[in-house]
């Protein structure tokens, strides 16, 4: 798969640079303090992990090009930047973002305890087809699991959330996670473009579509996915 990092490439690929870019997608990344989001996101535009990180101070966004179905993606992804320990995160935060990461903590049960008022905000703020990928983070810390996988997939079906589990500090799963936000969100579009062609509206249908769906789970292989309904994508 071609793409291109702002920290450069990934291994041995060869950094792409396209030539024109199709579409930009806004990405806000949200959640408790200390749940890793700043860390995510470098690990996914830079492929980078800082063990001296600290809280994130000031507006930061990093972005990371990618091609998905033929078409190049320049994910444009905004950290809350330490706005979260004030709960201070602003209504232009939001604005104009076409998908969230909504970030806990596995091993601090506090931090999933707040997702519930993280969707609500969100939704109170984004519009209403936003696609949301819930995240376990520091799925490495096995030992100090404090939440089961099964209480977040729970809260993800209800939501109406896809979800997965990841480690910043290992890298695992958090492509996974990304791309397949990233695909959604791209579905979105294709499906508000056929509406649109129709004549149909696409503001609350796409809230009912989300809401209380199945969802994918991008977990260890561990852990049984095979009751899970994938919500459907267009294919344009």
């Amino acid at each position: 798969m071609n793409e291109e990092m702002n920290g450069g490439g990934v291994g041995n690929e060869e950094e792409y640079v396209p030539e024109k870019i199709d579409y930009v997608f806004k990405v806000v990344v949200i959640g408790d303090s200390a749940v890793g989001k700043s860390q995510i996101l470098s690990r996914f535009a830079k492929n980078e992990f800082c063990l001296d990180s600290k809280s994130t101070i000031g507006v930061e966004f990093q972005t990371r090009t990618v091609t998905i179905k033929t078409k190049v993606i320049k994910a444009q992804i905004w950290d809350t930047a330490g706005q979260e320990r004030y709960r201070a995160v602003t209504s232009a935060y939001y604005r104009g973002a076409l998908g969230s990461m909504l970030v806990y903590d596995i091993s601090k049960r506090q931090s999933f305890d707040s997702l519930a008022r993280w969707v609500e905000e969100l939704r109170a703020n984004a519009d209403n087809s936003i696609v949301i990928m819930l995240v376990g983070n520091k799925a490495d810390l096995v030992d100090q699991r404090a939440v089961p996988t099964e209480d977040a997939v729970e809260f993800a079906k209800e939501q109406g959330l896809f979800f997965a589990e990841t480690s910043a500090l290992s890298g695992d799963n958090v492509d996974k996670a990304f791309f397949k936000l990233l695909e959604e969100i791209y579905g979105v579009m294709c499906k508000k473009s056929l509406e649109s062609a129709n004549g149909k509206s696409n503001g609350a249908e796409h809230l009912t579509d989300l809401k209380g769906s199945k969802i994918d789970v991008i977990a260890g292989s561990d852990f049984e996915t095979s009751e899970m309904q994938k919500l459907s994508t267009c294919s344009c």
